[in-house]
């Protein structure tokens, strides 16, 4: 069976694939595998990037003796595997994503980090607290920082830039939500036009968050794009 890699985003987890694995089962060899500093893995010593994370899924690839991989990645999963796409382009059959942000500038990424306060998240949104300490433990308030810094350094230097997008020759599917409040369907459309072998897809009636996803649909255009039954 072919190999299929599911990459949850950042302070996300790899349990919210748990809806999928049934049916993406019967046609892969699926992994889920977790970032560091994610559910019950240590914070990275030296801080979190996406290049350490780009490090990560390589040496996962590599651990698993993988050839030929599908991946799914949403929103920073997405980015990670189209960045480690790039850097191990036969290692790779098709990358989908969703909800990935591609248009990341200083400024973007300063208005994105500063949502990452846990103190604000705990007074102003209690119950997404509540979710982050069961999904993380109660290091999730060190997690956020963390990530409010590689996103910073995203729109410093972001590796997918035009220039780069056009080097990706395997099939892409690139997809948003119609209601993301996070990524544009104008960013989402402009690397797909990037990109040699791109396709789109908005999803109606779709938020940011994996969890708020109709798990038939994605299931449906996983369907599509990789021929299952």
């Amino acid at each position: 069976m072919r190999n299929l890699i599911l990459l949850h985003g950042a302070l996300g987890h790899s349990d919210l694939f748990n809806p999928y694995l049934n049916a993406l089962s019967e046609s892969f060899n699926v992994y889920t595998p977790l970032f560091s500093g994610h559910g019950n893995t240590e914070l990275p010593t030296n801080g979190i990037t996406i290049e350490k994370y780009i490090q990560e899924l390589s040496e996962f690839i590599e651990k698993k003796n993988l050839e030929d991989v599908c991946i799914f990645g949403h929103s920073m999963g997405g980015y990670v595997a189209l960045c480690y796409t790039l850097e191990n382009p036969e290692k790779v059959n098709s990358v989908m994503t969703l909800g990935t942000k591609f248009d990341w500038t200083e400024e973007q990424a300063l208005k994105e980090s500063k949502m990452l306060n846990p103190d604000i998240i705990i007074e102003k949104i209690p119950k997404y607290a509540e979710l982050l300490e069961s999904q993380h433990g109660s290091k999730w308030k060190k997690l956020l920082p963390e990530i409010a810094e590689m996103m910073i350094s995203l729109g410093k230097n972001p590796p997918l830039h035009d220039e780069v997008l056009k080097n990706i020759e395997i099939p892409v599917q690139i997809m948003v939500g119609d209601q993301d409040n996070m990524v544009t369907i104008e960013e989402s459309t402009a690397v797909c036009r990037k990109l040699t072998k791109g396709k789109l897809a908005v999803l109606p009636n779709t938020k940011h968050p994996l969890e708020k996803v109709r798990a038939d649909l994605l299931l449906n255009l996983m369907q599509d794009l990789w021929s299952l039954p």
